[in-house]
C-alpha cells in the first residue's frame, strides 16, 4: 500500500440530505436499512408486463428528478448549516465567501458536483438543478456532472474529498440522482441482470440478480478547520477514498476481483490505516452471482484472515441499485451506521454459499461502533471506488 498518504487537511462531512424508496431522510433510511425491510414494490410507473422482473424500490409519485436531488441538497445543506439566498451570508460566508473557498465572488467559491445517468434529458435535469443550488444556496451552478455508471457518485466524493483535503476548496457539495425509467429497466431485464424471484439477495445462495431503486442524496464534503470555525456538526470524516479499473469485460467483472481489491488498498493507504482497523464494509453486493463472488474474493485478498471478523452487508438489499447515485446513498448508509453503532442487515438472504465465507450481519442490525468503516462501489466496464469513513 504505497503511493498514497494521509491528507494535511481532513475532509468531513457535514450534511446529509436523502430521499429513497425508505422514505425521506437519513433516519427513515438508517431503520429501514438497520433492519432489513426491504422497500421492493411492484412497479406501476410503466408497463412491465413484458418484462421478466416486475419490481423496484420506487419513491411515491415520483417528483421530476432534479426536485428530488434539489430536496436531497436542502437537507444537507441546511443540516451542515449553510446559509440560503445567491448572496450568502452567515456563519458559511462569514468564514469563506458564499461556503466555499476561492474568490470574492460567493456564487463562484461552492463547487456542486452532481451524478447522474446519461441520456437524453442529462443536460435539460443538470440545469435545473443548477438554477436551484444558484438560487437557494448561491452557488455558480454545477461545476462537474458523473455519468461514469455505478461509480459515479463514488468518483465524485473522491473528487471532492481530494480537492478539499488539497487546500483547493473550503467545502464541495456532491449531490446525485436516479430514478427508475422503462428505458434502463428494459436493459437490465433484457440483459438477465434483475433478479428474477424480485428480491435482491446479496452474498447468499440462490441470488439471482440485482433490482434497481429511486435514490436522491447529497452530502457536504468540508475541510476540517473550516467546519470547526462555523462550528457545523461533523458527521463523519473522509479518511481515506481509492480508485482502480481493471477493464476485464465490458459488463462482467473481473473474476479475482482485482479492481476493487487495488481500490480498497489504495483507501487504506490514503488513510493511513490497517485492514485490520475496518469494523464494517457497506459492500457493493449488488446480488448478481458473478459480481459477488468476485467481490468476496477481493475483500480476501485485501483482508486475509481478518475478513472472518469483519461484519458485511450490502444495504442494495433494501434500497434497490440506484445506479449512478448508488455510491452516494451507500455513504449516507455506513455515516449512519457509525453514528447509530446499528451495522445495517444484509436482507434476502437464504443460506450460505460456501464460496464467499464472508461474515455476513444477518437476522438483526448488529450493535458495534468501528472506527472506520469502507462503502465500496463497481461499475460496468471495470471500474471500482472504495471510500473509508471514519467515526468523527
Amino acid at each position: 500500500m504505497t503511493g498514497h498518504a494521509p491528507p494535511a487537511v481532513r475532509p468531513v462531512v457535514t450534511g446529509v440530505g436523502v430521499l429513497s424508496a425508505a422514505g425521506a431522510g437519513l433516519a427513515a433510511l438508517a431503520e429501514a436499512t438497520a433492519h432489513g425491510k426491504a422497500a421492493f414494490t411492484a412497479v406501476d410507473r410503466f408497463d412491465v408486463s413484458a418484462r421478466r422482473t416486475t419490481r423496484a424500490a420506487l419513491l411515491p409519485g415520483p417528483p421530476p428528478l432534479a426536485d428530488a436531488v434539489l430536496t436531497a441538497v436542502d437537507q444537507a445543506c441546511r443540516q451542515a448549516g449553510l446559509s440560503t439566498g445567491p448572496a450568502a451570508t452567515g456563519p458559511a460566508a462569514a468564514d469563506d465567501p458564499g461556503g466555499g473557498g476561492g474568490g470574492a465572488d460567493g456564487r463562484a467559491a461552492l463547487p456542486v458536483l452532481l451524478a447522474l445517468h446519461s441520456d437524453l434529458r442529462t443536460r435539460e435535469v443538470a440545469a435545473a438543478v443548477a438554477a436551484g443550488v444558484s438560487a437557494r444556496w448561491g452557488a455558480a451552478g454545477v461545476t462537474r456532472v458523473y455519468t461514469g455508471a455505478c461509480v459515479a457518485a463514488g468518483t465524485a466524493v473522491a473528487d471532492a474529498a481530494a480537492s478539499v483535503a488539497a487546500g483547493r476548496h473550503r467545502r464541495v457539495l456532491v449531490t446525485a440522482g436516479h430514478l427508475v425509467e422503462p428505458g434502463v429497466f428494459a436493459a437490465f431485464d433484457a440483459g438477465r441482470a434483475l433478479a428474477r424471484d424480485g428480491e435482491l439477495r446479496p452474498f447468499s445462495a440462490g441470488r439471482t440478480g440485482t433490482l434497481l431503486g429511486d435514490a436522491a442524496a447529497a452530502v457536504v464534503v468540508e475541510a476540517e478547520p473550516a467546519a470547526a470555525r462555523r462550528g457545523a456538526p461533523v458527521l463523519a470524516r473522509l479518511a481515506g477514498w481509492g480508485r482502480a479499473g481493471d477493464a476485464h469485460h465490458v459488463c462482467r467483472p473481473e473474476p479475482e476481483g482485482d479492481g476493487a481489491a487495488r481500490a480498497i488498498e489504495a483507501a487504506l493507504a490514503r488513510a493511513g490505516v490497517e485492514p485490520s482497523d475496518i469494523g464494517y464494509v457497506n459492500a457493493n453486493g449488488t446480488g448478481s452471482p458473478l459480481a459477488d463472488r468476485a467481490e468476496a474474493r477481493a475483500l480476501r485478498r485485501v483482508f486475509g484472515a481478518h475478513v472472518a471478523r469483519l461484519p458485511v452487508s450490502s444495504s442494495k438489499a433494501v434500497h434497490g441499485h440506484a445506479l449512478e447515485a448508488s455510491a452516494l446513498l451507500e455513504l449516507a448508509v455506513t455515516i449512519a451506521a457509525l453514528r447509530d453503532g446499528r451495522l445495517p442487515v444484509n436482507a434476502g438472504w437464504l443460506g450460505p454459499d460456501p464460496e464467499l465465507a464472508l461474515d455476513l450481519v444477518l437476522d438483526g442490525p448488529r450493535a458495534a461502533r468501528p472506527r472506520h468503516a469502507l462503502t465500496l462501489n463497481s461499475a460496468f466496464g471495470g471500474a471500482n471506488t472504495a471510500l473509508l469513513v471514519a467515526a468523527p
